[in-house]
């Protein structure tokens, strides 16, 4: 009897230890699966319609297809997008939490407090393209950029110009566009593009300085007047636009603006690579090509490193432009 207890015992053992590695190795396995296990965040930190969140939407929806997860889109817009960045920032670095902006640069340079460190807390993915800005009026109101600069100078502070906020791609166009023509007017901000398009669109603002793909429907359905492009050549989407340049302005004019993924720093680097690899296999396939096409947005292929130097000369760029227009920090 003595015999058969210990015996049945060290079955019951044998059975509870083995119970119990298997659990470990399930819940090892299912701890070490391989990025994405589950739905991926990405934050656009303006409002619905930005250029952001567009390209976002376009790139992250072959990139759901690929990985086989799905890809919520959230818009959190604010203070010039520091509120939806400062969310990515402090979100856990497991690469379920990325954030899609193009304006991380000039809101360093904007905003002398942040809720993150813009150097320090994000890590670089890959850049989606750049677009170049467009002047935009209410049709009929200026047929040229010479008449607009030409209305701004005769009365100084008086007219006024929409942005999606305060940093964004269309305010540091608006105060480049100011600087190199020579007039003052009013920064009326907004939280995203689409509402500050609205204002031009109604006639309740003079002009705007926005992304093609926010502008370019309203344009072709004549709803907004494109005077000239912010670039130093004129683009495909467009090519009848006469560029600032062409206009008599200086290359101070032009606004370089790209958007891109960013990820929270401590993210595994095996993540962020495949992030990358991603994305950038999702911009070859031709349906994304073609959407950026219409859209006016020129391909940035760039490495990790590449984008990562970019990123950081982008940067102390954008802190040589707050000072040179004189834009006061917030």
């Amino acid at each position: 009897m003595i015999h058969q207890r210990i015996n049945r015992r060290r079955r019951w053992s044998g059975m509870a230890i083995a119970c119990f590695l298997s659990v470990g190795l399930d819940g090892g396995a299912a701890l070490a699966q391989p990025w994405p296990a589950k739905t991926i965040t990405t934050i656009v930190p303006l409002g619905a319609g930005s250029a952001s969140d567009i390209m976002a939407r376009v790139v992250m929806d072959q990139v759901s297809r690929q990985v086989g997860q799905t890809v919520v889109i959230e818009n959190r817009p604010g203070a010039g997008g520091t509120i939806g960045a400062g969310m990515v920032a402090k979100a856990p670095p497991d690469g379920y939490t990325v954030l899609a902006y193009g304006a991380l640069a000039t809101a360093h340079a904007l905003y002398a407090r942040l809720p993150y460190d813009t150097l320090k807390d994000f890590v670089p993915v890959i850049p989606f393209g750049n677009q170049p800005l467009v002047i935009v009026v209410t049709p009929g109101k200026y047929q040229t950029l010479a008449d607009l600069i030409a209305a701004g100078k005769a009365r100084p502070g008086a007219l006024n110009y929409t942005t999606a906020g305060a940093g964004s791609a269309s305010h540091f166009g608006a105060e480049r566009l100011l600087v190199s023509g020579g007039f003052t007017a009013q920064h009326i901000p907004f939280k995203g593009a689409s509402e500050a398009v609205t204002e031009v669109v109604a006639g309740r603002a003079d002009f705007s300085v926005q992304l093609f793909t926010t502008t370019i429907p309203l344009i072709r359905e004549g709803k907004l007047a494109a005077l000239a492009v912010s670039a130093e050549k004129r683009v495909s989407i467009m090519p009848e636009l006469p560029t600032t340049l062409e206009a008599g302005l200086t290359g101070d004019s032009v606004h370089p603006f790209y958007s891109g993924l960013f990820l929270p720093a401590q993210t595994p680097r095996e993540v962020v690579v495949r992030l990358h690899d991603e994305a950038a296999k999702a911009m070859q396939t031709p349906a994304v090509q073609e959407r950026f096409r219409q859209l006016g947005v020129e391909p940035m292929p760039m490495t990790l490193e590449q984008f990562d130097r970019f990123f950081h000369d982008d940067v102390d760029a954008a802190v040589k432009i707050v000072k040179a227009a004189n834009i006061p920090q917030q």
